[in-house]
């Protein structure tokens, strides 16, 4: 006796068409949606690593946003913060800088005034 297949390929285009429910057209056809689920898979790995880039770039213009009262550049500051061997990371620093700006402040002063030092 052959095997029919019908029960096991229902299931599968079930499964794939249920992930592109609310997707726009013709995405309800299932060589379409099929299309789509890979291409949203794709995207999907692309972009989560493509949050961190973006991430980061964000904290350093919050970071560069809070030095502007200080007359302090981003690259200037970070040296700084090297220099004074304070390792807090950008994520940290723009929370600070958002939140609560005296402790960005002193943070700050401590990274000019190892830069002062060191000319």
């Amino acid at each position: 006796m052959r095997v029919k297949r019908g029960i096991s390929t229902r299931k599968h285009h079930k499964q794939i068409t249920k992930k592109t429910k609310g997707y726009l057209q013709s995405r309800g056809n299932f060589r379409k949606a099929k299309e789509a689920v890979l291409k949203a898979g794709q995207y999907g790995y692309r972009d989560r690593r493509n949050k961190k880039r973006t991430r980061r770039s964000l904290w350093v213009v919050q970071i560069n946003a809070g030095l502007k009262k200080y007359n302090l550049s981003y690259s200037r500051f970070i040296n700084g913060l090297t220099r004074a061997q304070i390792e807090l990371d950008r994520k940290i620093l723009a929370n600070l800088a958002n939140t609560n700006p005296q402790t960005f402040e002193k943070i700050a002063k401590i990274a000019q005034k190892t830069l002062e030092n060191v000319k």
